[in-house]
């Protein structure tokens, strides 16, 4: 159908790279409705204080599991929460395009590996930095006095009094080694921190963070030591038999809770394949069947070079219908769920409508 519409332009090949800068003239569209990025940006708001368990531009969540929106995050950047599913369409699929001639740096309208790897790293930073911003403000926050380095006890305060509790009374306590009454999650939570702001500590440990160990208190991808401490806690989680490395059914094992409906059989199957592709193709370097530490902290780092293009590589993948290793046009407006999150066009009918 996309062909037939096509070639009634006279020049397929061409016709639809013309759509995308047709898409880029029009600057008249009104604006998105941002309506979910709000959301996301109350939520972090409400819990500032709290390391976040999604990490933008990383593989895995904090809790092992895989982060869903990566592809969105390494190929948006910034832009990651403005193609939400009710935003203007045509204002959508001229932003897409303006992303792809931003990727097709040598203007050839195809996007190669080398060209999206360098995007990848690219917008992987600019997550960097934004997270660089967040912790600056965090870290006032929990810095009352200014003199930019924060104790365990005054995060404590401030943790609690996020959750709910007095303020004053819990510096009180806090002060005297009064026993605080928390319920057995918010303890078990701060457990977890506490062992967090330990290892965020850089030798000569003061048990005082600075405001770059702040940074790697919240945002563990910022620091080697505290990457490698994250891998030992989602290897911890998903290791079964204690021998510190992960096997294949370890890392695909089903999560607590399956349901028995047929949509949930469904969400477990595509869990389970999901997760065995990345083991495969990604994660197990040496494809022996086995994951180490070592092999998941590589994953894991979002800065590795060698695993942006592999990403870029498998990004191309999914959508090269032609089969040249490259990105077109009309492969990104026709993907454009995978590449966005959204559902921007029907793809048959919008082509020949733009036009």
């Amino acid at each position: 159908m996309a062909s037939r519409q096509a070639s009634r332009c006279g020049l397929a090949p061409g016709c639809l790279w013309l759509l995308g800068v047709f898409l880029l003239m029009d600057v008249s569209a009104r604006p998105a409705n941002h309506s979910s990025a709000r959301e996301k940006t109350g939520h972090r708001e409400e819990n500032e204080i709290l390391p976040p368990d999604h990490l933008n531009g990383v593989k895995l969540e904090m809790d092992g599991h895989l982060n869903k929106d990566f592809h969105q995050e390494v190929f948006l950047g910034k832009d990651a929460g403005g193609f939400e599913d009710d935003a203007e369409p045509r204002k959508s699929r001229r932003k897409l395009m303006l992303i792809f001639s931003r990727v097709d740096v040598n203007t050839d309208r195809k996007i190669s590996a080398k060209e999206l790897q360098r995007w990848i790293m690219e917008k992987t930073a600019e997550h960097f930095q934004e997270a660089i911003q967040e912790s600056r403000v965090h870290f006032r926050a929990v810095d009352p006095d200014g003199d930019g380095r924060v104790s365990w006890d005054e995060y404590k305060v401030k943790f609690l009094a996020s959750k709910g509790h007095n303020e004053r009374e819990v510096a009180e306590k806090i002060k005297r080694h009064a026993e605080l009454k928390v319920d057995e999650e918010t303890q078990e939570v701060l457990e977890n921190l506490k062992d967090r702001w330990y290892q965020a500590d850089n030798p000569p440990s003061d048990l005082l963070l600075t405001e770059d160990e702040f940074l790697s208190f919240l945002h563990p991808e910022h620091s080697r030591g505290m990457l490698k401490f994250m891998v030992k806690e989602i290897v911890r989680d998903l290791d079964q038999d204690g021998d510190k490395q992960l096997s294949l059914p370890e890392f695909i094992s089903l999560p607590v809770g399956t349901v028995g409906s047929q949509r949930g059989q469904d969400m477990d199957d595509s869990w389970v394949r999901d997760r065995r592709k990345e083991f495969e193709e990604l994660i197990d370097a040496d494809h022996d069947g086995i994951v180490t530490m070592a092999e998941l902290e590589d994953y894991m780092d979002p800065m590795n070079e060698y695993n942006a293009l592999n990403e870029a590589k498998q990004m191309i993948a999914i959508a090269d219908e032609n089969q040249n290793q490259h990105l077109e046009p009309e492969e990104v407006l026709k993907y454009s769920e995978f590449f966005t999150g959204s559902k921007l066009m029907d793809y048959a009918r919008n082509v020949h409508e733009e036009f």
